[in-house]
């Protein structure tokens, strides 16, 4: 694919932006940093013309695709009354009540802009409530670039050090390094370690964060009794239990990875699929703990639940729960037809591949063992993986560069066979081509 104009305009974009981009995450796009004019539906067009069907979803948010028309016309009627007010409207009540009735961790609600932003609000409430500093996170999970948390996301094994007790590991130059202390890293899906440490720890330890599935590594879904186990030890020894549903929130059913899993934790925080692609989040959780916010805890935020944002989390929400919820039936007959499907194709050249995750997001990766948690990552051929993604770029498939898969409501059977097609003929082509 001819991507001339795209490169123009990442060179004009340096002059004036650093790194020509206004994410991290986006320099390690693949085969570049692309531009987009436009997208619709689950398709998408960069400026060079060249069309895709897209699977990166603005990493997850486009739960309705690009552009769905009744997430415009929410966004434009909350538009219509005022941007943001300083103040209440009613608007805000009726989300806080939709997402109360959903999720079953939530007895009061608090918005805000980013999942980054209401992971420290819970870490605060947590603290508040316990008089106590650290906080246990696991390896490879993933909640926001703050200093105190951007902590053991992608550390090499020897960086990590043993299993049994990982080092925290900064993830960027300038963190201060004295974040570190308040957390305790331990590997996921190891109920054993988790039970020694917070029980050595009970007495310093404010809360248990975690993302119910392993989303940001792996796709990796929690073994049998984990997560139930990690809520039992929590009640036992007075933590907070943090459930990171920023990415899992409203797509993999109505209530979370919490109604899908079955555990119920203390706090969870909401992101991406609330509200389609318009930026909102929140914190929701049990009324003793989020009641700390009337009681000398403090969350602000000039942008918290503006019209736009919440007229349009109420009709994306709306779309998923219509009738009895027959989006999240598509979204998993459809995801999981996709993942089987190009794990398939992989596996008739061949080669290895491990297919995991629900089916509404799912991981591809070359390894030829199950990925359990962080380290078992780590050994997968990712340099492979990314050379796959460029092909499948040239084929018209935007993925994700790191194997993760988004679905939406907007693709089609027609276009997972379209998808299933242009990927079939990208493996012939690279093993038909000589050397």
């Amino acid at each position: 694919m001819d991507r001339i104009r795209s490169k123009e305009l990442l060179e004009r974009a340096r002059q004036v932006i650093a790194g020509g981009v206004n994410s991290n995450v986006r320099l390690l796009s693949l085969p570049q940093p692309l531009f987009f004019r436009e997208g619709r539906g689950c398709r998408i067009r960069d400026e060079d013309g060249n069309e895709y069907l897209d699977y990166v979803l603005g990493q997850g948010p486009l739960i309705h695709g690009h552009c769905h028309p009744a997430l415009l016309a929410a966004a434009q009627e909350g538009m219509s009354r005022g941007m943001m007010f300083a103040g209440q409207h009613v608007g805000e009540i009726e989300l806080a009540e939709r997402i109360c009735r959903l999720v079953p961790g939530a007895e009061l609600v608090r918005f805000g802009s980013s999942g980054s932003e209401m992971v420290q609000v819970a870490f605060r409430l947590a603290r508040a409530h316990t008089g106590r500093r650290r906080i246990v996170k696991f390896e490879g999970h993933y909640h926001g670039w703050f200093d105190n948390v951007l902590v053991s996301v992608a550390p090499s094994l020897e960086e990590a050090g043993p299993r049994e007790s990982p080092r925290a590991v900064r993830a960027s130059r300038g963190q201060d390094t004295a974040a570190l202390d308040s957390m305790l890293v331990l590997p996921w899906n190891d109920p054993e370690i988790l039970e020694k440490t917070l029980r050595a720890h009970a007495h310093e330890i404010a809360a248990v964060i975690t993302e119910p599935i392993m989303a940001n590594v792996g796709c990796i879904l929690p073994e049998p009794g984990y997560l139930q186990h990690m809520r039992a030890l929590c009640d036992e020894l007075g933590s907070v239990l943090i459930v990171d549903e920023v990415i899992t929130g409203f797509r993999v059913a109505p209530g979370g990875a919490q109604e899908y899993l079955g555990v119920t934790p203390d706090l969870c925080t909401f992101g991406k699929a609330m509200a389609g692609g318009f930026p909102i989040a929140c914190l929701a959780g049990k009324k003793y703990l989020m009641d700390q916010l009337t009681g000398g805890v403090n969350h602000s935020g000039t942008y918290n639940a503006n019209l736009l944002v919440v007229h349009a989390s109420i009709a994306c929400l709306d779309l998923l729960t219509a009738r009895d919820g027959v989006a999240y039936q598509h979204l998993f007959d459809t995801g999981q037809r996709l993942c089987h499907g190009v794990a398939a194709l992989i596996r008739e050249k061949g080669e290895c591949v491990q297919a995991q995750g629900p089916g509404p997001m799912f991981h591809l990766a070359f390894s030829e063992t199950p990925l359990r948690d962080y380290r078992s990552a780590v050994g997968c051929d990712t340099p492979r993986y990314h050379q796959m993604t460029r092909r499948w770029m040239e084929a018209g498939v935007r993925v994700l560069e790191r194997g993760l898969w988004y679905v939406s409501t907007t693709h089609s059977a027609a276009d997972v066979d379209e998808t299933l097609n242009r990927i079939a003929d990208s493996l012939r082509e690279e093993h038909a081509a000589p050397g």
